[in-house]
């Protein structure tokens, strides 16, 4: 399947509840359709340094900031695609340039630190960002069920549903199973739209309709709260 390797666009969270997505459901059937990954689990393993310097610089919610992770949309065996992608956001428009390579390939590069076998001004991208930052290494592993849907009239707006967000920090790896801890209380949908221009009239009419209001909304974000949160527990029990 071909694939988009740049995006620039803005993308708007929303957390809803069962009724909610129900609703935003039925306003879309008439202008929207499943793309072509359809539903889809969704598994990421996001690098960071040893002090998660990139995740605690961007819950400052600064103007710039950016991460680097490898993604896959099905269980993956050695010899599999994976995305190797840079997520930039600057003054709330996100850019992302990605790449594939086998799973085995992208994996050898990153734990032997060598460069991407990939000749391309993205993979040079990359590999600048990992020289930079120096000693990534994957540090979470992030799970999602995704219903992701495009418009019939073929424009670039999009609308995806994320339901059992789990995290884990350990089985580290893109080809093992889908398990971890949840982000999201029972019910609970992240619905992200995705757009390099304006919102359709119906959906800012359901949006209004249903008073759901955009938030700020991190899954590895979130899974490091949730990790730092535990180390200090621990750290307090331990006292």
């Amino acid at each position: 399947m071909a694939y988009q390797a740049t995006f620039q666009r803005f993308e708007l969270k929303y957390l809803l509840n069962r009724q909610d997505k129900y609703q935003i459901m039925q306003a879309m059937a008439p202008h929207m359709r499943l793309d072509a990954y359809g539903r889809t689990t969704i598994r990421n393993l996001y690098y960071d340094t040893d002090t998660y310097r990139l995740i605690r610089r961007s819950l400052e919610k600064p103007a710039y900031k950016e991460k680097l992770r490898l993604r896959s949309y099905q269980a993956v065996g050695p010899q599999d695609p994976v995305f190797v992608e840079l997520k930039k956001k600057y003054q709330s428009v996100v850019y992302k340039r990605r790449l594939t390579l086998p799973r085995e390939q992208a994996m050898e590069s990153f734990s032997q630190d060598l460069p991407l076998p990939a000749h391309s001004q993205i993979a040079q991208e990359i590999d600048y960002f990992r020289r930079f930052y120096q000693s990534l290494h994957p540090v979470v592993f992030l799970s999602y069920e995704r219903e992701a849907f495009c418009p019939l009239d073929g424009g670039d707006f999009r609308v995806t549903f994320d339901e059992n967000i789990l995290y884990r920090q350990q089985d580290l790896s893109l080809g093992s199973g889908v398990y971890g801890i949840p982000l999201l209380e029972e019910g609970q949908t992240l619905m992200e739209i995705k757009t390099s221009g304006g919102i359709p009239l119906w959906m800012s009419h359901i949006l209004g309709t249903r008073q759901l209001y955009k938030t700020s909304f991190s899954k590895y974000g979130a899974a490091y709260c949730r990790m730092a949160a535990g180390d200090r527990q621990r750290w307090k029990e331990a006292m």
